[in-house]
């Protein structure tokens, strides 16, 4: 794994963390683009590039193209977690696991 693609993942996990931050109804607003392009460009230095994909989160830069991009860099399993989080808070997460355990 080179440097490039660690910075793209950890960049991908801030801005799915800061979810409140970085999009305004669903869309990235212009601090998460600035991310966004980060991401990209480290996408590219790492040899990662899936330019359709990028295109289209490009032009409609949504949660769900987010998402899309987010499943390239990180295992499914964490972008749930961090979603979850990021939208329901640290303390809801924990009470809903508590809940579905018993």
């Amino acid at each position: 794994m080179t440097g490039y693609r660690r910075y793209a993942e950890n960049l991908m996990r801030k801005l799915l963390r800061g979810y409140r931050l970085y999009f305004s109804g669903d869309v990235l607003n212009s601090d998460g683009r600035r991310i966004f392009e980060d991401i990209v460009r480290s996408m590219i230095y790492s040899k990662e590039y899936h330019p359709g994909l990028i295109r289209q989160a490009r032009r409609n830069p949504s949660l769900e193209n987010m998402l899309k991009i987010a499943r390239i860099l990180l295992p499914e399993h964490e972008i749930e977690e961090i979603i979850q989080t990021s939208i329901e808070g640290p303390v809801q997460n924990s009470y809903w696991r508590f809940l579905e355990r018993k």
